[in-house]
């Protein structure tokens, strides 16, 4: 397995690392055990008593949920770099959702004893991991308005633009690599819904679509429709 300092600068590039004190940062890493999973491997599963923060380096995770008749509930598909599970260092209770390795992953793991006997040691380093949370709480209170207010298309444009953006963590990249069902699962949309909204996006040149993929051709053109 690889040193886990060898993804410093990967970590860097999303918002949250790059902010933390440098004395947290590195002992993180000091911590950090990387981690491999293989296309459609369990992370962990809803219920689950939580095993530490996690942050994606390489690949993909789908975190969302399946019912007891198989009916899934996707909420993310989160990539490099990014932060999960702080919800259970928190409070200590088991896991609200699962977690799967969309492709073959590669992931760092700070177990969640070491990370609490940090935060025994060094009380205000909590503050750095409650922005965490509260970044991913002010998106899910977003989100959920959303739902609520705004039609398919404009919808469906924002959560374009979310994921483009790591959900905030990162630069915003142009392909993403996301499956129009993915996408209609997120947004709780039919397929075919899914499906018309992203070819007008296409034929106004917005969007290119490829199989597993959407291109985002036009940034301004995409906010403007989701405004």
């Amino acid at each position: 397995m690889p040193d886990p300092r060898h993804y410093f600068s990967q970590l860097n590039q999303g918002h949250w690392f790059a902010a933390l004190p440098p004395a947290l940062s590195q002992s993180l890493l000091e911590m950090a055990q990387v981690q491999r999973l293989d296309a459609g491997q369990r992370l962990f599963r809803r219920g689950e008593k939580p095993s530490g923060l996690y942050a994606v380096v390489e690949g993909a995770v789908r975190i969302g949920a399946v019912s007891e008749n198989g009916k899934e509930a996707l909420l993310t598909l989160v990539e490099p770099p990014y932060w999960f599970g702080e919800i259970s260092l928190f409070d200590g209770l088991p896991r609200t959702h699962d977690a799967f390795a969309e492709s073959a992953s590669t992931l760092l793991l700070l177990p969640q004893h070491d990370l609490l006997a940090l935060l025994e040691r060094e009380p205000q380093y909590w503050r750095d991991f409650a922005l965490l949370m509260s970044h991913k709480l002010r998106l899910a209170f977003l989100t959920l308005e959303d739902m609520s207010l705004l039609p398919a298309a404009p919808r469906l444009a924002r959560r374009l633009l979310l994921i483009a953006e790591n959900y905030g963590e990162s630069e915003p990249r142009r392909i993403l690599h996301l499956a129009q069902e993915q996408l209609a699962l997120m947004l709780s949309l039919s397929r075919q819904t899914t499906n018309q909204i992203l070819k007008e996006l296409q034929a106004q040149g917005v969007v290119q679509l490829t199989y597993g993929e959407i291109e985002i051709l036009d940034f301004e053109r995409l906010r403007q429709l989701a405004s």
